[in-house]
């Protein structure tokens, strides 16, 4: 008999129950490494001894069922929970996170049912295990390796309160050895004879359930010769450690006293695996299988490789070895298989049918290349991928709509029409359960806030975030991913942002996608987001790596875009279009005190009380030091602002006169701080000229503003002289303004004669001033034709009074954009009259704010004739008035 210690540490196993001659990895990390690393188990010195014999360290492994250990061996002095050693001193049953159903039996945490007789069974029984094998991990973290020796019964737990032990404070355990388990069976009841031989033919029979399966040759020679060479008893442990069996089984057959008891349950047990596979077998069997028999394969050639990894190599067999045979031992235990790590993922990520077949001949296909080989790194990254997308992965999404609103609010000053149509989407879910996701796009001057809008949709609706930048993506297979041709092929963005979020129903913010170049060689990354924002063809999305369809209608994609102009418009027709305007200056006001004040105060160190901005200051900012329609640029003119009062604050710190500070900022510091204003207010002409009318621009930044329009005449020979860095659709707008007023000339009474020439002996001259600045765009039209009647018929247009609108040539004023800027510049500059197209009358309605609706007379139009009455009736004389009703008439 082996002279086996009476007192061992205590190890608990967390849902695992450890058998005689059976190896196990277990991890210990945290405080308990800490405590261990230079104590009882030495794991320091065992971890860096290669040729140095292992010498006999023991350790008693007592089950323990899942979510139960966590806490009963919480470390209350650290935060990391210890795995593999208890912290704390083991209560009476029953135990925390257990309930009693009507059965008595103990329900935990995971659902898992202990009964009565299992319940008394725990903490009662466990088994020796001899460390063989110890890996350093990470820092405070090991993989042990422990080899069950002989089960035993606990006769009491302590812990080991001296302080002159290698260590202190553990939890250890009385035990009595199974007598059984310590003797060799040399002379075997007539009864337990019997059984040994059914147990036997069992495991051939199980043995053939395998090879039928097609595993691996070499797995089933060592499974054959494992039924051959073992004891009846250490077979029995060893394959109940691999059939499915479950907790509360694994523990009674522990605590079984007989081997004849063990040996019926250990029959019993397998008798049932065999005919599950039998059966399952049967159900499985067709052309091509099914998946439920494909996903046994993958289990079985799991467990298979279990023993492979753990007991393949291992021929000492004998529970009584030496120290030497103890490091023979471990020295035979070989590293993890990377195939088998593969196998367990594959099968924990319960792939599609097609995918798991594809994955089965890639599986064949690896194992008969050589590891050196490149086409086998090739193979082992497609595997893992496959393994690592999450096929059937779901976030678990609550959605409450008045917390989604309040989220969006307190994120997102305005954008009520963008906030609306999320609200919507969300209530849609909430009711029906099930909604193909919408694919938005956000389109936007820069700074307006829509990145971080996809941010607050994404913590509105509890889904993981991802952002994808498109902007300067030139190549396909970033978005299809590459051909699985050559070393270093990877999955595109999409594939890519899936195996990050780990669910594949994130959030996906595709961000600058009119940012998104064409190149001649390696296709345009546009026609290859045509199929993933789709909603009726990305359920089949088809990665050029992975080769395989994956289901993408559960993600909901966002587009953010400062502009559609270069957004083919197949893809743009795949999206539902979001308009979000530039703020107004009152917008901007309270973004500034709510947002951006407090987020730049806190991140330059200083307190909210510190800085105190005075309203004016802020506009004057926005309105001298800025000119755009987000609020980007005017964060860092407050950020420089911010930062000259924490230089003013040093100095007085330094000097200890801190409580002189002044917080306040007003406009003449805010002068001193920034110094001269880079943008001057836009004021209209103080004065009316013939030939000079105010219009209203839109620039692509998102901002507007006032623009001058200054015709002239000179003796020439009809010409049209254009100037103010204009673009080929301005240009084409004068010419047509000038065409119209030749064709209406003598209804204008411009001329004489009907058939008299206007510019016959005239060169006409149109300037748009500030030259450096580039202008372009349809919105110019109604602008230019009242410039030119003005000059010809000496009337001003008045210089409160702007307009903005495009012509055709038989005089319809057609509508154009960015209505909400342009009248909120126009109101900047003092315009108090505005002109629009009938058809923007809607845009005023809904995007103008009303306190500009107030201070702003707006006349709708749907004719030239109307914009000239309107613009020129004022200052033009009665004969003027009487004649232009007449002509309109």
């Amino acid at each position: 008999m082996n002279n086996y210690p009476e007192n061992v540490i205590i190890v608990p196993l967390d849902g695992k129950v450890l058998f005689p001659d059976v190896l196990l990895r277990i991890m210990i990390h945290g405080h308990q490494a800490r405590d261990l690393t230079k104590g009882y188990f030495r794991l320091e010195a065992i971890s860096s001894s290669n040729n140095t014999p292992m010498p006999d360290i023991y350790v008693g492994c007592i089950p323990v069922p899942p979510k139960v250990k966590k806490t009963l061996f919480d470390n209350p002095e650290s935060n990391h929970i210890v795995s593999q050693a208890p912290q704390l001193p083991l209560p009476q049953l029953p135990l925390p996170h257990m309930t009693f159903n009507q059965d008595n039996k103990i329900k935990t945490d995971d659902g898992l049912l202990l009964s009565e007789d299992s319940r008394n069974k725990m903490l009662n029984y466990g088994c020796l295990a001899r460390i063989v094998r110890v890996q350093r991990s990470g820092t405070n973290l090991f993989g042990v390796f422990v080899e069950g020796v002989v089960r035993f019964q606990v006769n009491s737990i302590y812990q080991h309160d001296s302080s002159t032990t290698p260590y202190p404070g553990g939890w250890m355990a009385n035990v009595a050895y199974h007598k059984d388990d310590i003797s060799i069976f040399s002379q075997l009841s007539f009864e337990e004879n019997g059984l040994s031989i059914n147990f036997k033919d069992l495991s051939r029979k199980f043995l053939v359930k395998m090879r039928e399966l097609r595993l691996p040759d070499s797995l089933l020679r060592q499974l054959s010769e494992v039924i051959d060479s073992k004891q009846v008893s250490s077979l029995a442990y060893l394959l109940v450690s691999v059939i499915e069996t479950t907790f509360e089984e694994r523990v009674n057959i522990l605590a079984a006293p007989l081997l004849k008891d063990r040996l019926r349950m250990a029959s019993e047990w397998l008798t049932r695996q065999i005919h599950v596979l039998q059966i399952s077998d049967n159900l499985g069997t067709g052309i091509d299988g099914t998946l439920g028999q494909r996903q046994r394969e993958f289990y079985l050639r799991q467990q298979l490789s279990v023993i492979q990894s753990e007991k393949g190599e291992n021929k000492s067999g004998s529970s009584s070895s030496s120290a030497s045979s103890g490091s023979s031992i471990a020295s035979s235990v070989p590293e993890e298989d990377e195939l088998a790590e593969i196998h367990r993922r594959l099968v924990g990520s319960n792939l599609p049918d097609k995918v798991l077949t594809i994955a089965q001949r890639e599986l064949k296909k690896v194992k008969n290349l050589s590891p050196t080989s490149s086409e086998h790194s090739v193979s082992i990254n497609y595997l893992q991928w496959l393994a690592s997308v999450p096929w059937d992965k779901k976030s678990k999404q609550s959605i409450d709509i008045l917390k989604a609103k309040a989220q969006l609010d307190q994120d997102h000053f305005g954008l009520q029409h963008v906030k609306k149509r999320i609200i919507e989407y969300l209530s849609v879910i909430k009711i029906k359960g099930d909604l193909k996701a919408p694919i938005l796009c956000l389109v936007g001057p820069p700074g307006v806030g829509k990145t971080s809008l996809g941010k607050s949709i994404a913590r509105a609706m509890s889904r993981n975030f991802h952002r994808i930048s498109l902007g300067g993506v030139r190549d396909e297979a970033e978005i299809r991913g590459h051909r699985r041709t050559y070393i270093g092929s990877m999955p595109g963005l999409i594939i890519q942002g899936l195996r990050r979020c780990e669910v594949n129903n994130p959030l996906f913010l595709l961000d600058e996608i009119d940012k998104m170049t064409r190149s001649t060689r390696n296709g345009d990354p546009a026609a290859a987001l045509l199929e993933v924002l789709d909603p009726e063809q990305n359920d089949s999305f088809s990665d050029h790596y992975l080769n395989v369809p994956f289901d993408l209608s559960s993600v909901l994609f966002i587009a953010t875009a400062n502009s559609l102009d270069t957004i083919p418009d197949a893809l743009l027709d795949r999206m539902e279009v979001i308009e979000l305007h530039g703020y107004t200056f009152d917008e901007k006001l309270h973004i500034s005190k709510t947002h951006l004040i407090p987020k730049q105060t806190l991140a330059h160190g200083l307190q909210l009380l510190q800085i105190k901005f005075a309203d004016e200051a802020i506009l004057y900012i926005a309105e001298n030091y800025t000119r755009e329609g987000g609020v980007r640029t005017l964060e860092r003119a407050l950020a420089s602002v911010i930062r000259a009062k924490c230089v003013e604050f040093a100095e007085l710190k330094e000097k200890g006169q801190q409580f002189s500070y002044v917080p306040f900022i007003y406009v003449n510091n805010v002068v001193q701080i920034l110094g001269r204003a880079k943008y001057h207010k836009e004021i209209s002409e103080r004065e009316a000229y013939p030939g000079v009318v105010t219009g209203l621009a839109y620039s692509g930044a998102g901002s507007g503003g006032i623009l001058f329009v200054e015709v002239s005449k000179m003796p020439g020979d009809g010409k049209l002289h254009l100037t103010g860095s204009l673009g080929k659709v301005i240009r084409e707008s004068a010419q047509l303004a000038l065409s119209w007023v030749k064709t209406h000339a003598f209804e204008l009474k411009l001329t004489s004669l009907a058939k008299e020439k206007l510019v016959e002996y005239d060169d006409v001259h149109i300037h748009f001033p500030a030259g450096s600045v580039s202008k372009d765009g349809p919105s110019a039209g109604v602008t230019l034709v009242c410039a030119i009647v003005s000059l010809y018929s000496g009337c001003n247009v008045p210089t409160t009074t702007a307009m903005t609108g495009e012509i055709s040539l038989r005089g319809q004023v057609l509508p154009v954009g960015g209505i909400k800027e342009k009248v909120v510049s126009a109101h900047r500059a003092g315009i108090r009259k505005i002109i629009l197209p009938f058809l923007n009358q809607v845009d005023v309605e809904q995007d103008v704010p009303e306190k500009i609706k107030d201070d702003i007379h707006f006349v709708f139009v749907k004719h030239i004739w109307e914009v000239l009455i309107s613009a020129l009736v004022q200052k033009g004389s009665e004969e003027w008035n009487n004649r232009v009703y007449e002509s309109n008439l």
